[in-house]
């Protein structure tokens, strides 16, 4: 018995596996060696910095100890969250004109997800230290030592969701889906209360942040799923079939609809700073408004994130590919300027504002050289991971079950 089940293990795993030709051409290989190179480039960067210290090669300051990295790693695991919601949702909860993006769907969660831990991973001084004593001591008090517990065991049951998928056993990797998006509902309502629960840092301080980090999930990861699935059948010169059509259009009304809720928690989040904050929240705020941060606001998280995609959706009727895709790239644009905002934002404001004299009214930061690059790195690995994937699971991205 042990052997008929290996053997129909290898059988289901053949089905699903194989190289797919149109990704095997040279030009092909070109860019996924350069995202590869992207990837090592960031990889060597964050290990030197272990050796050289964070303290020379980063620009966080004791005033402002987070970054770019921080945010980098919001980005990668809020779109990984919204990734894992709607491919749970495709595969089995009424989901099923969500269907043919739900196999893709997971990869391209694993793929983001891994590429958040390496951001995050180079920006703590000692991550092994997290791993060791996550298990030996944990803190079920803590926000972080849940979101961490919590990621770490959501990307061990996607990796088996999807081998599962790969050797047919789609009811065990249901299963194992909804208690993955269970997890990732908790460690991303976890992560947006590591913010929220500061009531030092006034500007994330309140109960917004966690159900906003959710509502930013399903945002991001419906564009990412449009964004990635046009592009794979763009290498391949393949023109979309009706069913994934059809699924594409169900995306972008997700997308839709969760653009205006995303304006509308915007719009009330500032409204509730200047009418009932206090004056560090009020100065953080106006940070981005007028100050600052104004050009990444207005034109990046705004205009590009929210208003154009809005408009360019409503007018392609969710039924233009090509329109979805570039409104879907625009989404991601704007979704990865709104983390940076966010975590800057929040700490632009001296915790002694208006205490010491010598105070500035604004602190300064700027990501350094060293920092870009694990940045670029953590693109590089999403990026080498997508091309990977749709080169050798193809046979599993356009099944229907």
């Amino acid at each position: 018995m042990a052997n008929s089940h290996v053997h129909a293990q290898a059988i289901g795993i053949r089905t699903f596996v194989g190289e797919d030709p149109a990704l095997a051409r040279p030009s092909i290989n070109v860019v996924t060696a350069l995202f590869a190179f992207m990837a090592a480039i960031g990889l060597a960067t964050g290990i030197y910095a272990f050796f050289k210290g964070h303290h020379v090669l980063y620009n966080p300051t004791r005033e402002m100890p987070w970054g770019i990295l921080i945010s980098t790693y919001v980005f990668f695991v809020v779109t990984s969250t919204g990734l894992y919601i709607l491919s749970v949702l495709g595969h089995g909860f009424g989901g099923q004109a969500l269907e043919p993006l739900s196999n893709r769907g997971l990869f391209l969660a694993i793929a983001t997800i891994l590429a958040g831990f390496t951001s995050i991973g180079f920006e703590l001084e000692n991550p092994w230290r997290m791993a060791i004593y996550n298990v030996l001591s944990p803190n079920l008090t803590s926000n972080i030592w849940w979101m961490g517990t919590l990621y770490g065991l959501c990307v061990t049951l996607m990796i088996l969701e999807f081998y599962c998928l790969l050797i047919g056993r789609f009811g065990t990797a249901l299963a194992l889906g909804v208690l993955g998006v269970l997890g990732e509902v908790g460690a991303n309502t976890n992560l947006g209360a590591v913010f929220a629960l500061l009531s030092s840092r006034p500007f994330w301080f309140g109960a917004q942040l966690p159900i906003y980090f959710l509502a930013s999930a399903i945002l991001s990861g419906a564009a990412a799923i449009i964004f990635f699935t046009y592009i794979g059948y763009a290498l391949r010169g393949r023109e979309l079939e009706q069913d994934m059509r059809r699924a594409m259009g169900a995306a972008a009304k997700v997308v839709t609809l969760f653009l205006f809720i995303i304006i509308l928690a915007t719009v009330w989040r500032f409204l509730s700073i200047f009418t009932g904050g206090s004056d560090m929240g009020r100065q953080a705020a106006l940070a981005l408004l007028k100050g600052p941060l104004a050009v990444n606001f207005w034109v990046f998280e705004v205009a590009i994130g929210l208003i154009l995609p809005l408009l360019l959706l409503l007018g392609s009727r969710m039924e233009n590919p090509t329109a979805m895709f570039l409104a879907c790239a625009m989404v991601l644009i704007g979704a990865f300027v709104q983390r940076y905002d966010l975590v800057v934002g929040g700490q632009i404001v001296p915790v002694f504002s208006g205490l010491e004299i010598t105070s500035p009214k604004y602190l300064a930061y700027s990501p350094s050289v060293a920092e870009l690059l694990i940045v670029m790195g953590c693109v590089g690995i999403c990026g080498t991971l997508f091309l990977l994937g749709e080169r050798f699971f193809i046979r599993l991205f356009d099944f229907r079950h």
